[in-house]
């Protein structure tokens, strides 16, 4: 008889699955967090170099057709993270949180790792910004209005907008995670993130990791830009996030799918 293993997990399964997720993400050693928290922060990187690089050259006529192209190239990052190995903030955000939410870790668990990936994250995202955007130039030259418009378009943001931003740019990252979960075979995991990730990149919400990317990319080509307005965006579009994939992921689903004790 031939092997009748669903490919997928079920709501319910998806649940439990994601709540061992969270814990083995939070009980983690240092070194696990802060290597593979690294190569989040670089993975996202990579995926909006990805995208300043092909909107940023798309003429001014083709309008909004840039920006999706752009959006299509963008989920590689997160792509890289959940099939690759890596550690990224916003979809700990989700699982750990949920961990949380489902009795299974405790609260200083889930804020030691908020903490450590996202400096992890950030020490990715600079490197790639410095080493392979500014010293190699990739996000200066033809593409330096897109990297400086974009970043502005961050950071003038105000306070309100970034955290409803974070929070719609968060519901899909972690939608992206969720169903990159739900998967069991590759294929699967990449067309699960793909689609949510391009539509929040394609709308434009704001995500903290790749903030910390284009924003400094912006600074390290002369922008005007301060150390300032930069950590005024971390913080308005980390609590948009964390709200987003803490409360109409992880608290939903929870809602829906946690057994009763």
């Amino acid at each position: 008889m031939a092997n009748m293993t669903k490919a997928y997990l079920e709501p319910q399964e998806l649940y439990e699955y994601t709540s061992k997720k969270g814990v083995a993400k939070a009980t983690a050693n240092l070194k696990y967090m802060l290597s593979l928290g690294f190569l989040g922060g670089a993975f996202i990187s990579v995926g909006y170099l990805a995208y300043i690089r092909v909107a940023g050259t798309m003429p001014h006529e083709w309008g909004g057709l840039g920006t999706l192209l752009g959006a299509a190239v963008f989920p590689i990052g997160l792509i890289c993270i959940l099939v690759g190995g890596g550690e990224l903030i916003t979809s700990n955000m989700m699982a750990v949180t949920l961990a949380v939410f489902d009795k299974k870790l405790k609260p200083a668990l889930l804020l030691k790792n908020l903490v450590i990936i996202t400096l992890a994250n950030l020490v990715g995202a600079v490197f790639v910004a410095y080493c392979l955007g500014h010293l190699t130039g990739l996000t200066e030259g033809v593409v330096f209005e897109k990297t400086v418009h974009t970043a502005e378009a961050k950071i003038n943001a105000t306070f309100s907008e970034m955290i409803f931003s974070g929070i719609g740019c968060n519901w899909l990252v972690g939608m992206g995670a969720w169903l990159a979960f739900c998967a069991k075979d590759v294929s699967g995991k990449i067309l699960g993130t793909w689609f949510p990730i391009m539509t929040f990149v394609a709308i434009g919400f704001q995500h903290v990791v790749a903030n910390m990317f284009v924003i400094p990319a912006a600074m390290f080509g002369g922008a005007n830009i301060t150390f300032a307005q930069f950590l005024n965006n971390m913080v308005g579009v980390f609590l948009g996030n964390y709200l987003g994939g803490a409360l109409l992921v992880a608290g939903l689903y929870t809602l829906a799918y946690k057994k009763k004790d």
